[in-house]
């Protein structure tokens, strides 16, 4: 078995951040920025959503986790992908390097054009780029043959100007991130509460006597959460880790941040339980935890908030009573006496938080996963009430907020008619695409030009190959980036990168210095301002890119006044006040408070966006997710070296992997069984499956040489890092009611290399 850290943190993690930082060039600068990061007079962290504490004095003076370190070094760096670059490297011979490689080139400094006689990317000016984009977008035949993809790396400013364009243009085309993560959790929650945000705040985790952390790794995904974990751990509450891959982090953790704790090298145990379910096992794991409490003695469940503010439970209690143990035990992978004992353990608790990740939302059955974790909360009362609640732990740093802006294919009618209120023009109303039915429209041939605000759209999604097939049938791409990534080499007829600022830098127009805001995981609306010079003196941020492509496309006397928010951020955070609920007096309320402001949220508060006005119980169908037999069940998962589709390094510290990422962790029993030893290489296809038609085993996609890892799984699963697997990933595999693809759990085959 791969050898792995005793613990998380730690002086690994002080290592760790001085090998990152120390790979890049600029290195005084990119330790001057740590000292801004997360500060309210400073920038947001570029990773992830996690939030800070809501009074800056209560902030560190090194408010960041290793993994924020990376990001800022990977983005502060003074290396340059410049004309200079793209003059001496095909699109051919990049498309073979690695995407550590294309990254770490350093930083795009000026637009730059594909020419096919020369298959090179080529400069072209600013105002050349502009009017290009902007007349592709005006002459389409039809709006909806534009599609515009969001990364959550982007401010609030630049996704609602970014919404704006397109409902202006005709279309609600708005494919984003959220389509590929956290959209099972939205569409769940708002069918059961009524609101698709978490309704905890970080106050509550320093009240909670049990947190369920589910289909999560905090220690790569989120290291600041494990700070709250771990005061959570040391005051005696319960840590429930559910998830198939027992994770270093939730073992044990050094704050690197505390003396004493690094001079005894004494790690916090984090998890008290561990539970390890199959992969696609967690509804019927859920399942058998409410059938475990409904069976404890009356007075265990809250009927008193049952009936002041729920709905359904009759159907509920009678739906779950009459699930088999035998078969939940089956279906989930645990023990009918473990899951009865963490009911009774859970019922013991009076102030519980359920968190959870893209473990659970990229099942085939997330939405009623999650609408089951939602049931085991209500049926004790655990909302509303502080320490109590649902967290969807959010990805990308604005995930959230560009979903509150109006990035959704799915526009509420009530933003629809507050845009045709303020800027005088009717948007459609139509429900466009999202991610996966964007990359089924190219296939089809019915998009024309693809913007893509951010991201690496190539790279994140599924099913590699068809996903580049389609991008090529594109007439026009267009990628506003900060680095080189994967999706510039595979592109449409005609081709664009418009690099744009960072995170961490001065943004200067003519208006002067301006900032921008964002929403944490938990609905904390704060500024950023970035502090260092930029990569290039012309580089634009990006409301200021949007606002230029609109003001070409749509020309003089356009509604929106397109000139004023390209240079006056504050002007477009006036126009948010007067579309987006809940962001009244905005630019008021950001100088009230420097650390930000709560939106808040309904659910919290007991009252339910629904016409019932009262929080559902909904059972979903607790069927059994198959594989094919000799089949075993994979998930895509991130290594500690990497954010998204960004590989900032070839390492995984606490899973025990150096220096490569061609890696598949697996059971050693199933190795066995299948005749396979650790450190073998072996080929790994994806099973046909009932969506692949005539299509034979021999077909289906297929990683080769990858090594296998022996890890702390149960039989039948196993394990591996996106974006490498995701060719194995089906695009017609998706979460019912959400689209999302189905990344945990995708039967594969593995054959010696």
């Amino acid at each position: 078995m791969a050898g792995t850290h005793a613990h998380a943190g730690g002086w690994g993690a002080l290592k760790g951040t001085a090998r990152h930082v120390g790979a890049q060039k600029g290195k005084l600068r990119i330790a001057l920025s740590m000292l801004k990061l997360n500060q309210a007079d400073g920038f947001d962290c570029p990773g992830c959503a996690w939030p800070d504490p809501a009074d800056p004095g209560d902030r560190s003076a090194f408010e960041f986790c290793e993994n924020g370190a990376k990001a800022v070094a990977w983005e502060a760096t003074k290396k340059r992908c410049d004309p200079a670059f793209f003059a001496k490297h095909t699109v051919a011979e990049l498309d073979t390097w690695s995407d550590h490689q294309l990254e770490a080139v350093g930083r795009l400094t000026r637009p730059m054009r594909y020419d096919a006689a020369t298959d090179r990317y080529e400069e072209l000016s600013w105002d050349d780029a502009y009017r290009r984009v902007g007349g592709r977008l005006a002459g389409l035949s039809d709006p909806d043959r534009g599609v515009f993809y969001t990364s959550g790396r982007t401010s609030n400013e630049a996704a609602f100007l970014y919404q704006l364009l397109g409902r202006r243009l005709g279309t609600n085309n708005f494919p984003d991130c959220s389509n590929m993560c956290h959209e099972s959790s939205g569409v769940a929650m708002a069918a059961s509460i009524g609101v698709g945000k978490g309704t905890v705040t970080l106050e509550d985790f320093g009240l909670a006597d049990m947190i369920l952390v589910i289909g999560q790794n905090p220690g790569t995904n989120h290291p600041r959460m494990l700070t709250e974990l771990e005061k959570a751990s040391r005051r005696g509450c319960s840590i429930v880790s559910i998830n198939p891959m027992r994770e270093r982090a939730m073992q044990g953790f050094v704050h690197p941040q505390h003396a004493v704790a690094m001079t005894l090298n004494r790690p916090t145990p984090i998890a008290s339980e561990f539970v390890q379910p199959v992969i696609g096992g967690d509804l019927a794991l859920f399942t058998g935890l409410c059938k475990a409490v409904l069976e404890l003695p009356e007075g265990t469940i809250d009927r008193g908030f049952i009936a002041a503010h729920t709905i359904g439970f009759d159907a509920f209690e009678a739906a779950v009573k009459a699930e088999p143990w035998e078969a939940l035990a089956f279906r989930s992978g645990v023990g009918v006496e473990r899951m009865q004992e963490l009911g009774r353990l859970y019922a013991g608790r009076e102030r519980v938080i359920a968190c959870w990740a893209m473990g659970l939302t990229q099942q085939r059955d997330a939405v009623a996963t999650i609408q089951m974790v939602l049931n085991l909360l209500l049926v004790r009362g655990n909302l509303g009430r502080p320490g109590a609640g649902a967290c969807p732990v959010r990805g990308h740093s604005n995930v959230q907020g560009d979903r509150t802006m109006g990035i959704t294919e799915r526009p509420p009618a009530a933003l629809l008619g507050n845009l045709q209120r303020r800027f005088g023009f009717q948007p459609p109303a139509e429900h466009g695409l999202d991610v996966v039915d964007s990359i089924h429209a190219m296939e089809r041939g019915e998009v024309d030009v693809f913007i893509g605000l951010g991201g690496n759209f190539v790279s994140a999604t599924p099913d590699t190959a068809r996903t580049s097939a389609a991008m090529r049938r594109v007439g026009l791409t267009v990628h506003v980036s900060t680095k080189l990534n994967r999706s510039h080499l595979v592109h449409g007829t005609d081709a664009l990168i418009l690099p744009c600022l960072g995170r961490t830098e001065a943004d200067v127009t003519a208006a002067g210095p301006q900032a921008v805001s964002v929403e944490d995981s938990m609905s904390m609306v704060h500024l950023t301002r970035g502090r260092n010079p930029p990569a290039d003196p012309d580089l634009p941020g990006e409301p200021t890119l949007v606002s230029r492509i609109a003001a070409a496309a749509f020309g003089p006397g356009d509604p929106a006044d397109w000139s004023r928010f390209g240079e006056d951020y504050a002007a477009v955070r006036d126009a948010i006040a007067d579309v987006i609920p809940g962001f009244e007096r905005f630019n008021q309320r950001l100088a009230e408070n420097p650390g930000g402001f709560w939106l808040g949220n309904s659910a919290a508060r007991l009252e339910f966006e629904n016409p019932e006005r009262k929080a559902r119980f909904i059972v979903g169908e607790t069927r059994a997710p198959s594989v094919p037999e000799g089949c075993l069940r994979l998930m895509t998962l991130r290594s500690h070296d990497q954010y998204n589709t960004t590989v900032y390094g070839l390492n995984d510290r606490y899973r025990g992997v150096s220096g490569k990422r061609d890696v598949l962790f697996v059971n050693a029993e199933d190795a066995a069984g299948l005749g396979l030893a650790e450190g073998e290489r072996v080929d790994v296809r994806r099973a046909a499956g009932p969506a692949d038609g005539e299509a034979g085993e021999a077909e289906m996609p297929t990683v080769r040489g990858f090594e296998l890892l022996f890890h702390d799984l149960p039989r039948g699963c196993c394990a591996g890092y996106f974006p490498e697997l995701n060719a194995l990933v089906s695009l017609d595999s998706v979460a019912v009611g959400s689209n999302t693809p189905v990344s945990k759990l995708v039967p594969v085959r593995l054959f010696p290399s």
